[in-house]
């Protein structure tokens, strides 16, 4: 007697009622593409992350990157001059700095990506806005949300 088990037959059945099943649904939709940009959710955490990587090493071209975007944006702190550059490095010119070369480094971000999650970084710190001359009136020692650069030592952020 000729005795085989029947899970080899039931397991290729199964297979051919799945593999017809998805052929009449179509072709899968290609997975969606995860957003380059960080979920900003805690401002205390991030900042002191993002000005972790400031030391960061960019490549040239992620250099050239950086700057063309950051050269492009007036920091909000004091308006006279670029996120690039801003008049010192505050706590929040290091936050966008760190998060730059973040973007760049560890999410491969392009310029858009880049200038994108800059300017969300900034509306999520400061959601009330910034006037832009912050450091000419005493925002140097003030709270990101109070229109504020968050202190000058890198060791004591003001939140």
């Amino acid at each position: 007697m000729n005795h085989t088990s029947p899970l080899p037959r039931w397991t290729a059945a199964l297979a051919a009622a799945v593999l017809s099943a998805s052929a009449l649904a179509g072709p899968a939709a290609p997975p969606k593409a995860a957003s380059k940009t960080p979920v900003f959710k805690d401002v205390k955490a991030q900042t002191l992350e993002f000005m972790r990587y400031t030391d960061m090493s960019l490549a040239p071209e992620q250099e050239k990157i950086k700057d063309d975007v950051l050269s492009a944006i007036p920091t909000v702190c004091c308006k006279k001059f670029s996120m690039k550059t801003c008049c010192c490095p505050c706590n929040m010119a290091m936050t966008i700095w760190g998060l730059s070369n973040y973007m760049l480094v560890v999410k491969g971000a392009n310029a858009a990506e880049l200038k994108s999650a800059v300017l969300d970084w900034v509306k999520f710190i400061g959601p009330a806005g910034y006037t832009g001359d912050a450091c000419f009136k005493g925002g140097c020692s003030r709270p990101f949300s109070k229109n504020g650069c968050g202190g000058m030592d890198h060791k004591n952020v003001v939140f």
